[in-house]
């Protein structure tokens, strides 16, 4: 099984915890704690998915153009 094979079965299975715990959801604030955590990690796994998918050839080339990052404050002007 590759890492990206894997990432998606954790992704899945991350996936079920979730709506077992809001199936669950007392409001307590361990609920919320937990729930936060597994939304957090499903963030994390997905973004590590997402840069596995990536194609190094293309990243290596974005990083030798230089290209001018967007600020928050640029959204507001």
């Amino acid at each position: 099984m590759n890492n990206k094979e894997l990432l998606k079965k954790q992704i899945h299975q991350t996936e079920l915890q979730i709506k077992r715990l809001i199936e669950h959801s007392n409001g307590s604030e361990v609920c919320e704690d937990l729930f936060n955590s597994l939304i957090l990690k499903k963030a994390v796994l997905k973004k590590q998915l997402q840069n596995l998918e990536k194609n190094p050839l293309i990243n290596g080339f974005k990083r030798i153009i230089p290209h001018k990052e967007k600020l928050i404050c640029d959204y507001f002007s």
